[in-house]
């Protein structure tokens, strides 16, 4: 496409039609990682022979999502972002086909290769929420982000419903039944990776650049993705931070979900009797106060994303951003403080997860539109990097705080951090308001 074709095409009918794309991309690929992680410990426990390897799913996806953002954000400088959002889901279609393979063969390691593809997947998911906003109007930035992170809520409430089916349909075709929710794993990705080949034309990123008469960088320009995405971040006061915000919200997120289930096991039911190896077998009212607790803390996260995007766009980023670590420090408030009350912990993860629903969606506008546009891929990618290694650092380092300091002290660490990102984004906030008043 040249630039008078370029210019030829209305860019606001081409941003409608991308977010709506990315969107239902977005809903498939949910379906399939939804179904994935549902039971990826169950499988590794039964694969591997042991409960000390029942994280190792999660654990080697989220290390995959981490190692990759960068990678496929440097594909999409070069040849745009249906190139780099495709080979992230078709390498997770991939995962899904491998995982069921592991199976059939009994082999841990195909299934440990299965999830780090998988984590590619993730990764790929991560970096839609930025194409939304390659041609929105400034004014428009994040809603039209927020709608297609919004688009993962359907996918992830319906991935896990999709397990007694998919158990259906595996033995039905003479797989293990846990098998199934695999076979719409990879179904979902290998239509999203479909969907976005052949919807996602003109590519955003690429249109975006013909219309300011740019180019893409240039293959040789491939490497060091990193250090030019991190130099690129560290150029801008609003970048760098843009990239505290989003990852102090989701290292708190992490920690303090990650560790609710326990606790909330050890509340209803108290720690194993002195001496005994293995804790006793969950009742079922435990897990139906997990699981709605988990339910609630997801859909603060994602349902009223729409919502998030549209205070984005008229309150401003840097009142969004104070919004979500303000509702995250009082989440770890009510949590910490209400610790030996399921309700009030029930409370506070549902303010965590709106809280970093609103620090993401704003932090994300604001790191989009804060470099310039030859480096926002990169920078993306770093943010995205940033992110996944701090929820990897957070669900880890969780398990060792609540052991020394307790449900109360995890929740204490959750809401430092808050605190930290609330001063520096009014220190911000006040800086740019001397700064008005003297061009004034």
């Amino acid at each position: 496409m040249n630039i008078n074709t370029a210019t030829a095409l209305d860019p606001r009918r081409v941003q409608r039609r991308t977010v709506l794309i990315l969107s239902a991309a977005q809903l498939l690929s949910g379906i399939g990682n939804g179904a994935s992680l549902s039971v990826g410990s169950l499988l590794a426990v039964q694969l591997s022979g042991s409960n000390a390897w029942a994280g190792a799913v999660t654990t080697v996806m989220t290390l995959a999502t981490a190692v990759a953002a960068m990678p496929l954000a440097g594909l999409a400088e070069r040849r745009g972002r249906r190139a780099g959002l495709a080979t992230g889901v078709l390498s997770g279609m991939a995962g899904a086909i491998l995982v069921i393979a592991a199976t059939v063969t009994g082999l841990f390691v195909l299934l440990l290769a299965g999830a780090a593809l998988l984590g590619l997947a993730t990764a790929a998911n991560l970096q839609a929420r930025f194409a939304a906003v390659d041609l929105a109007e400034p004014d428009k930035r994040g809603r039209s982000l927020a709608v297609v992170v919004w688009a993962v809520t359907a996918g992830a409430v319906a991935g896990p419903n999709l397990i007694r089916p998919g158990a259906l349909v595996g033995e039905a075709m003479g797989l293990p039944g846990i098998a199934g929710p695999f076979i719409f794993s990879a179904a979902g990705l290998g239509l999203a990776a479909l969907l976005l080949l052949v919807g996602l034309r003109p590519d955003p990123l690429l249109h975006a650049l013909e219309l300011r008469g740019e180019e893409a960088r240039p293959p040789g320009r491939q490497r060091g993705v990193l250090q030019r995405g991190l130099a690129a971040a560290r150029s801008s006061p609003s970048a760098r931070l843009a990239l505290l915000a989003v990852v102090t919200a989701h290292a708190a997120m992490a920690a303090v979900m990650s560790m609710t289930p326990l606790h909330l096991q050890l509340l209803m039911e108290g720690p194993p009797a002195a001496g005994q190896v293995h804790a006793h077998e969950t009742g079922t009212d435990v897990f139906v106060l997990i699981g709605f607790t988990i339910s609630l803390h997801i859909a603060g996260m994602y349902a009223l994303s729409p919502v998030m995007g549209w205070l984005t766009d008229r309150a401003g980023r840097l009142p969004t951003l104070m919004l979500g670590h303000g509702l995250i420090l009082a989440a770890a408030i009510t949590a910490g403080l209400g610790a030996g009350r399921p309700g009030l912990v029930t409370t506070g993860l549902v303010l965590l997860g709106l809280g970093w629903s609103a620090a993401t969606i704003a932090g994300s506008t604001l790191l989009a539109e804060s470099v310039a546009t030859g480096d926002r891929v990169l920078v993306q990618g770093v943010s995205d990097t940033l992110m996944s290694g701090a929820g990897a650092l957070g669900a880890g380092i969780s398990g060792l705080l609540l052991s020394w300091a307790g449900y109360t002290g995890l929740n204490a660490g959750a809401a430092a951090l808050a605190a930290a990102v609330l001063v520096a984004t009014a220190l911000a906030l006040r800086g740019g308001a001397n700064q008005a008043s003297a061009a004034g």
